[in-house]
């Protein structure tokens, strides 16, 4: 396998580790070691998923390698950040139903393979607390289970599943306005 076309997917594979981290460096680091890792491990790959595919899932296990050596414990309260419950009370009535009904998505696979779409999600999440955002990158964007989760970040289920609402209403609101709200229907 030739070595520059894995630096095709350098780029992709930073925003990744930026998301999941917040730091440049580290992301950076990251991202290095994946591509060490490939390349030392290139005669092994079968060629069953695309190339990208691969180089995520191996850096999927740096980050979570990371995450565990760095051991963070934190409260709900600390993860969620003060404003957000304020934030996901004012979305709903009394009665528990909407304020206003969430927008349309009409075709959310086409959504999804837009980049300037991709670029307000990112925000989006960017604008997340750090754990919220580690906690809902890593049950969304990289599958792992609510056990996985709970082990790396050291919450409790309960934690991890206020975390993860927290992060979709928060994430609901700032997409509401970031994009439904600027007419990118």
């Amino acid at each position: 396998m030739d070595p520059e076309e894995f630096e095709t997917h350098r780029t992709p594979l930073l925003r990744f580790a930026m998301l999941q981290v917040r730091d440049r460096d580290v992301a950076a680091d990251l991202v290095q070691e994946t591509m060490l890792a490939a390349l030392t491990a290139a005669g092994r790959f079968s060629g069953d998923s695309s190339v990208r595919t691969w180089l995520t899932g191996i850096l999927r296990h740096k980050i979570v390698d990371h995450i565990r050596k760095a051991g963070r414990e934190v409260s709900v309260d600390a993860l969620a950040g003060e404003d957000s419950a304020d934030l996901v009370d004012a979305m709903f009535r009394e009665d528990g139903h909407y304020v206003q009904m969430p927008s349309e998505w009409r075709d959310p696979e086409r959504l999804l393979s837009e980049r300037r779409f991709l670029e307000v999600l990112e925000l989006c999440v960017r604008g997340l607390p750090a754990t919220t955002a580690q906690a809902f990158l890593m049950r969304e964007l990289m599958g792992c289970e609510t056990g996985e989760i709970c082990k790396e970040l050291e919450i409790t289920p309960t934690n991890c599943w206020v975390l993860l609402h927290r992060a979709r209403m928060r994430l609901r609101a700032c997409l509401e306005q970031r994009w439904f709200g600027g007419g990118h229907k």
